[in-house]
């Protein structure tokens, strides 16, 4: 696929790095326009590889040899400058709307290519609030990643999991196993689990977040990831 439009907000991945995560974003813009716009605006100084539209058009902005700038502070699996471990790929999105039929089967078609050039799993496609708890809240709960994870394009837990004890310090232990950085506490890191993966969700820490963590890190545990072994 060759660049739909080059944006000018990317450089060389530090230190020799490549890609072993996919980061999923929304723009929270009005217009596919006002997004492309921005993306490629020096003065914003963010980017992204891939911009998927609402309609399913996929323009890419920056080859995938670089480090595009769509990730900004954070980390995952205890590594930070995740700009350098990652593609990132920005969805046509308002934040508040179901992502568009059209936009989830093409981002379905353009992952399997990613993850196959890079040896990237399953686990490694991760959402933005994943890598930034509380700065960041996209895709958001409205995103399905159930679909992505019945595809073979993320992951998802067990509904028959074993349900451990309710515990503060045992789910954020479990979770940093996933990838979560526990330095950000109980209450950023649960809210961004369920974004993902508990979107209803609204009581305390329950038995329910207990199994699907506990699950997910044993299935999923973060150093099978390339680049956090």
């Amino acid at each position: 696929m060759s660049l739909a439009r080059a944006s000018p907000n990317c450089g060389p991945r530090r230190d020799g790095l490549r890609p072993h995560l996919i980061v999923l974003h929304y723009t929270a813009m009005a217009s596919c326009a006002a997004a492309v716009e921005r993306l490629c605006d020096p003065d914003a100084q963010v980017s992204a590889h891939y911009f998927v539209t609402r309609t399913g058009e996929v323009l890419q902005l920056v080859e995938e040899a670089d480090r595009a700038w769509h990730a900004g502070a954070g980390s995952w699996g205890g590594r930070g400058d995740v700009n350098s471990r990652s593609i990132g790929i920005e969805l046509d999105n308002d934040g508040a709307s179901p992502f568009a039929e059209p936009l989830m089967a093409a981002l379905e078609r353009l992952l399997p290519g990613i993850m196959g050039r890079w040896g990237i799993p399953p686990e490694g496609v991760i959402g933005h609030s994943d890598m930034a708890p509380g700065r960041k809240s996209d895709p958001g709960r409205l995103f399905d990643w159930r679909r992505l994870a019945r595809a073979g394009l993320s992951v998802w837990p067990s509904p028959e999991a074993e349900v451990p004890e309710v515990d503060d310090a045992a789910f954020v232990r479990l979770a940093a196993q996933f990838g979560y950085d526990p330095r950000y506490g109980t209450d950023l890191v649960l809210e961004a689990f369920r974004q993902r993966f508990r979107p209803q969700a609204e009581e305390p820490l329950g038995p329910a977040d207990m199994a699907a963590i506990a699950d997910l890190s044993a299935r999923y545990p973060v150093d099978r990831v390339a680049g956090n072994a």
